[in-house]
């Protein structure tokens, strides 16, 4: 039996992910981080938080992020928004 994949939902689908690391990265780093929003907690840690095309490129920015020697808090991918559901307006 072949396998079925739900549009939006498997691994080779675009995922929005949030990476949190410790300590604060300075301004300096945007650009090593392209794409990618990056804010610095309260609690002294980042979060970067971006689209992230497939499981290749999660392993590149996770790479990046051992490359500079900080601490990895933890990844998460997040849930995909539901669809918007159609309404039957005016019938």
């Amino acid at each position: 039996m072949a396998e079925q994949r739900i549009q939006g939902t498997g691994p080779a689908w675009p995922s929005i992910y949030q990476i949190r690391i410790e300590g604060h990265l300075g301004p300096a780093w945007t650009h090593w981080f392209a794409g990618l929003a990056i804010t610095l907690e309260d609690d002294g840690n980042t979060l970067l938080t971006g689209v992230l095309v497939d499981q290749a490129a999660l392993h590149g920015l996770l790479k990046r992020v051992r490359d500079l020697g900080v601490p990895l808090v933890s990844v998460n991918r997040l849930a995909p928004s539901p669809a918007p559901q159609a309404t039957d307006e005016g019938e």
